[in-house]
């Protein structure tokens, strides 16, 4: 049996029971006291986006007790509030943390901004109204929602988007000093100027050549900069590739998210693919140049939220296969990305490999850094 079984099954009961007890009383609130956010908890990137969301609720109902579920690994990132906002750790596969939102349930008003099945945990949880965008599959997802709003026509970012499921004018533009950066355990940070360079990604298809990191290494050094290399829990195979000499430091796999915030907050430079760090450096505020292969610079990039950030993403335009149009399983007719995994790519690695090092020198400089 899954381990997710047990909790999917106490949530449909619980959703179901609530959507009948309310059967034909559910009206859009006009006193919105208690708000929750819920999405897909275990991507750090796709919970970062959502920030303008989040300004936004903070705008309009300044008074309103905002929770956002954030994966175990994630919420500690949220400790001091930013934006007066409680993240939540939510675990699918774990009962207890289940238990301990339903402790919490009784919601005015619920946005679910991605994948709609979170809506029946918005029910579950006692929303009596429950917000998201049309268009998801199957057509059971959409069953508890109340209102439907369609994706834009118009290129934006995911989390702009996300902020337009509430009425009223777009948050105001980020700061760094929006977020407090949440405390961590003590680890020795370089002692002299550094660079971050993140090599690790969620799918080895976004992975940038060892060659080019190589080089790029050498550029910054001449900036005089020390490398630093960084990545996930694993990823430390990933550096050894770059660099198996270790002429480098490398902390990957080594921090936590909170820790690996404050080596950012300290850094001149963060270089990545499109992964959840380079969502990160724009909150801590970082200079960050995003390679994307893939990914699209459109859904993930800056865009109005981001757009006083210290930021440039790196990328081949138009490259022939990031050609799907299909975004949390909605067709968009704007969107142009890849989701394809290693044995459906046409040309493994093509589209990072068509990133040069010249094209991110160019962007590291126009944020200010030169030999």
């Amino acid at each position: 049996m899954s381990s997710r079984f047990p909790v999917r099954l106490h949530i449909v009961v619980a959703a179901l029971w609530h959507s009948l007890l309310t059967l034909g009383r559910r009206h859009r609130p006009r006193d919105v006291r208690r708000v929750l956010v819920t999405h897909h908890p275990q991507m750090l990137g796709d919970t970062l986006l959502l920030t303008p969301l989040l300004a936004k609720l903070r705008a309009c109902y300044p008074a309103a007790e905002i929770l956002l579920t954030a994966s175990p690994v994630t919420a500690p990132l949220y400790q001091k509030q930013p934006y007066g906002v409680k993240a939540v750790a939510y675990d699918p596969r774990d009962h207890r943390s289940l238990r301990a939102l339903f402790q919490l349930r009784g919601f005015d008003l619920a946005i679910v901004p991605g994948d709609n099945r979170y809506s029946w945990l918005a029910r579950a949880l006692g929303a009596r109204w429950v917000a998201g965008f049309a268009g998801d599959r199957p057509a059971s997802k959409n069953w508890l929602m109340d209102q439907l709003t369609p994706y834009p026509d118009t290129p934006a970012t995911w989390g702009d988007m996300a902020s337009g499921l509430i009425d009223g004018s777009p948050p105001a533009p980020y700061k760094p000093e929006d977020w407090p950066a949440p405390d961590c355990r003590p680890f020795t940070l370089p002692t002299q100027p550094y660079c971050v360079l993140h090599v690790g990604a969620s799918t080895v298809l976004k992975l940038w050549s060892p060659e080019k990191w190589r080089t790029l290494a050498g550029f910054l050094t001449k900036c005089g900069l020390q490398i630093v290399w960084s990545g996930g829990p694993g990823e430390q195979r990933v550096v050894d590739k770059i660099d198996p000499d270790k002429n480098h430091l490398s902390l990957a796999g080594q921090l936590d998210l909170a820790q690996l915030w404050h080596l950012l907050a300290h850094a001149k430079l963060l270089v990545c693919p499109d992964t959840g760090a380079a969502h990160l450096g724009r909150i801590v505020g970082i200079p960050t140049v995003t390679l994307f292969g893939p990914g699209s610079p459109v859904l993930c990039g800056a865009g109005e939220f981001w757009r006083n950030s210290p930021y440039r993403a790196v990328t081949v335009d138009n490259f022939p296969c990031r050609d799907q149009r299909v975004f949390f399983r909605r067709t968009i007719g704007w969107v142009r990305r890849c989701g394809r995994g290693q044995r459906e790519c046409v040309a493994v690695g093509a589209c990072m490999d068509g990133i040069q090092v010249a094209e991110v020198r160019r962007a590291i400089e126009e944020l200010g850094i030169r030999e």
